[in-house]
């Protein structure tokens, strides 16, 4: 048996936002990146959502806090309002589902993401940093009311930011595709997504804006097929590695991707031939296809200027290796490892990591 639902409202194209006055609020609290704040778009919003009465939080930092988000829902609570909007990439929309969550108000929650990847305009999850180690809050009530896909507030992306968000996005439909919980809806799903944010990123990344509304909603889609299907050990390990050594969650994705293709193809090898095949890159075998869709990832890593190994990404390789146990221990406490494909044990964090530490 197979269950499907996605509470939350689409609302896509150019000059999206201007629908936030559809909601018809009164009081808006606007949970905004600094950036969106100085440059002016956090004021659009804010006028476009027609409220009388407006509370911008914008100390969001990149791998928001526990601390941070309680500081944020107790504005949230002071302020009390019908209407809670997310203005920024994963981060800011993650930490502003965790204040509406713990807050306990009746607020619509409206997504408006401004970098394709993270997915959290649909997901039941939320990330949240507390002593250097990443931790996945996932429930349904984190999942936003509504998204606003906007496409002007892509125009101005950073390349690196289109490489490392946009391989999130393949990362998060790679994973759902192949993992546990996966089903008819949630394959079509992560197919389309895969095979519409691999064509695109290239474009996409050498300044093409037209492409990147495609990007938007491959990763809206991806975010939809891993809620409901799971992820895997990449996300599991992007997290540990990324909460010991601050390295963007997207870049470590780049980087353990291909190696867990390896790892997982054992249990996962047909699977992921099919994707492979519908991304376009042929293979009439599913071991051929299998090897196109790592050597498919690696080019198109490389074409996309990112990292190949953690040491490229400025971690030492020997710390990682003084710090393996608890990088261990964190990987396989991660809920996303619940639903790999393949049953995670420690050498299986440890194969990885060997692969993307150079050691083999």
């Amino acid at each position: 048996m197979e269950e499907f639902s996605c509470k939350t409202k689409l609302i896509c194209g150019s000059g999206a936002i201007a629908r936030l006055a559809d909601f018809r609020a009164q009081k808006l609290f606007l949970v905004a990146d600094p950036y969106f704040v100085k440059n002016g778009t956090a004021k659009r919003v804010a006028e476009a959502s027609g409220c009388a009465q407006v509370e911008v939080f914008d100390k969001i930092q990149p791998d928001p806090t526990v601390e941070l988000a309680a500081e944020g829902t107790a504005k949230l609570r002071e302020f009390d309002p019908d209407l809670v909007a997310a203005l920024g990439g994963g981060s800011t929309l993650d930490c502003a589902k965790a204040m509406a969550y713990f807050a306990k108000g009746s607020y619509t929650l409206v997504a408006i993401p401004t970098t394709s990847g993270s997915g959290s305009e649909v997901t039941d999850f939320a990330i949240l940093t507390h002593n250097k180690v990443k931790h996945p809050l996932v429930d349904p009530w984190l999942r936003p009311d509504a998204a606003i896909l906007d496409s002007d507030l892509l125009s101005e992306l950073p390349k690196g930011l289109i490489a490392e968000t946009g391989f999130d996005v393949l990362t998060h439909a790679l994973e759902a595709y192949v993992a546990k919980g996966a089903g008819a809806v949630t394959d079509l799903l992560a197919r389309e997504a895969f095979s519409s944010a691999y064509a695109a990123l290239p474009a996409s990344y050498a300044g093409n804006r037209e492409v990147r509304l495609k990007v938007h909603l491959a990763a809206t889609m991806a975010g939809m097929a891993f809620t409901q299907a799971g992820l895997g050990i990449c996300h599991a390990m992007a997290h540990s590695l990324g909460g010991a050594f601050h390295v963007p969650h997207g870049r470590l994705n780049a980087i353990l991707l291909p190696a867990v293709v390896s790892c997982n193809a054992h249990v996962a090898g047909k699977k992921y031939a099919e994707i492979a095949r519908g991304a376009g890159m042929g293979g009439s075998a599913d071991t051929i296809a299998l090897r196109n869709l790592k050597n498919g990832l690696i080019r198109l890593r490389r074409e996309l200027n990112l990292p190949e190994t953690l040491a490229q990404a400025g971690v030492d390789p020997r710390a990682v290796w003084r710090s393996v146990n608890s990088i261990v221990d964190a990987a396989l406490a991660d809920p996303c490892c619940k639903s790999n494909p393949m049953e995670p044990e420690g050498f299986l964090v440890r194969r990885i990591l060997e692969e993307v530490t150079g050691r083999v």
